[in-house]
């Protein structure tokens, strides 16, 4: 017994202290759901708690979120690297453009989610039927969460408001305090919009229902639309759910460690994030965020390196892809050694190294080099004879052969059968009364009868013979 004790201790004392996101967001759980989920609970009110099963991903493995040290992390307002936001007022008449009437029929069929709709910390995948560009990775799959945000990950845990985000307001939101609270999205190929309408706050429910969308288009382009917003965010509270709005996204990478059951470490790095000025969110306000190129759109070791409209791009020729290190495929990009690889070199360099070069593409048996008459060899071994400027191979040389007696050989068999007609016919005209002309003058009509072709109908016709019956079958006599 008493050694048990003395190995949990040691256990307990080798731990490492959690996570700074892991202390903070302990009490904020998502529990995700399955989308297929959805269509048995419809009609149905279904109050879950905030406690939820989690993934296979994180149940196998340590998994914990960190942000990338000041000097890697990129926290900005206006991001001039991935994304350009503008904000709109209620003066401005763009925001008439942005919002999206969930009732007009002609933005295409709106889908109320009866779990969303009646839950509290409760997020539901949901696939896209377009390829959505973020951060310069295509998605096709989002979550959407009740907390009034979008769920970008794919690894799914259920701390889904630390990173890898699209928030046009995050905060505590519990959809399921009211009938009247719904969130709903429609998705018409060309953009995707997530409504959460008339959802309340706990504990401040007295105050008001916040109404508000997020669109992302088919282009990467994504709008916060903004159209009840009863308190200022600056009142709500972050003890119990964080309070954003903006970007976030994240990479992950394995790391080992004997504290992991399997061995390694999953850990999420926060690698960049746009913050959107929550003192201008509003009644009647918008926020339209642009997306700028990234090093991935570039699909060659010359775009990579030359283009102008980003910066910071490296080629990894070994996985042939564009980047600066900082996206979801980091992984992949320091097991390869990329940086490395990549360092002092040019496209020259990959390209010689492909074995693109002019001396080891030009076939041997082509080469067309006139030859000085010290050249002039016989190669037995590689079964190439060259003589002064000219270079033909045995098996060549011996089919052009074959071709020219094939020729001879056909041209004098055409002569002799020529030869032996003309003796034929003159052996005819010479003796009309012989018994081989009289004999063929005879038989004519029975073995080559006439022919009657009508041309009424079309395709092939029965043949007649003159003076005999139709027969369906001819035999041949003797020869």
């Amino acid at each position: 017994m008493w050694f048990g004790w003395v190995m949990l201790f040691f256990c307990l004392s080798q731990t490492e202290p959690a996570n700074v996101w892991d202390q903070q967001q302990t009490d904020v759980l998502y529990s995700v759901i399955p989308q297929q989920r959805e269509e048995s609970a419809a009609g149905y009110r279904v109050r879950t708690s905030s406690l939820g099963r989690t993934s296979r991903a994180v149940l196998g493995g340590g998994l914990t979120i960190n942000t990338l040290p000041n000097n890697m992390t990129h926290v900005v307002e206006d991001s001039g690297k991935y994304y350009t936001w503008r904000r709109f007022g209620p003066e401005d008449r763009r925001i008439q453009d942005l919002w999206f009437d969930m009732t007009d029929v002609r933005h295409g069929q709106v889908r109320v989610h009866s779990i969303l709709s009646n839950s509290y910390k409760q997020a539901v995948r949901v696939a896209l039927s377009f390829d959505f560009p973020f951060y310069g990775h295509f998605l096709r799959q989002i979550t959407i969460a009740t907390g009034g945000f979008i769920f970008t990950g794919d690894v799914i845990h259920r701390m889904l408001t630390t990173t890898q985000y699209i928030a046009p307001l995050m905060a505590n939101f519990d959809p399921s305090y009211s009938k009247d609270s719904t969130v709903q999205y429609l998705d018409n190929g060309e953009v995707f919009v997530v409504q959460w309408e008339r959802v309340r706050l706990p504990g401040k429910e007295s105050a008001g229902a916040f109404t508000f969308q997020a669109a992302l288009y088919k282009t990467g382009r994504i709008s916060f639309s903004y159209r009840d917003i009863p308190l200022t965010l600056d009142v709500i509270g972050s003890a119990e759910h964080p309070v954003k709005a903006g970007l976030s996204d994240a990479f992950m990478v394995m790391s080992s460690t004997s504290q992991s059951p399997d061995g390694a470490q999953q850990t999420i790095y926060e690698y960049h994030r746009v913050e959107i000025d929550m003192t201008k969110i509003t009644n009647s306000s918008a926020v339209e965020i642009t997306p700028l190129p990234t090093c991935l759109v570039h699909d060659s070791c010359e775009r990579c390196l030359s283009s102008n409209q980003t910066s910071g791009c490296i080629w990894c020729n070994v996985l042939q892809r564009c980047s600066d290190g900082m996206d979801r495929h980091r992984q992949e990009w320091l097991d390869y050694s990329c940086s490395e690889e990549s360092k002092d070199a040019t496209c020259d360099d990959y390209f010689k190294e492909d074995g693109f070069t002019a001396s080891s593409v030009a076939p041997k048996t082509e080469d067309t080099t006139p030859l000085i008459p010290e050249q002039r060899e016989c190669k037995r071994n590689d079964e190439i004879f060259i003589t002064g400027s000219d270079v033909k191979t045995k098996s060549s040389t011996k089919s052009k052969e074959l071709s020219h007696t094939g020729i001879i050989a056909g041209i004098a068999a055409a002569l002799v059968l020529l030869l032996a007609l003309i003796l034929v016919a003159i052996c005819i005209h010479c003796y009309p009364t012989g018994l081989s002309p009289l004999y063929l003058i005879q038989r004519r009509k029975s073995y080559w009868p006439s022919m009657k072709f009508q041309n009424q109908r079309p395709g092939y016709t029965e043949v007649e013979g003159e003076g005999h019956e139709k027969h369906s079958i001819v035999e041949a006599g003797p020869c």
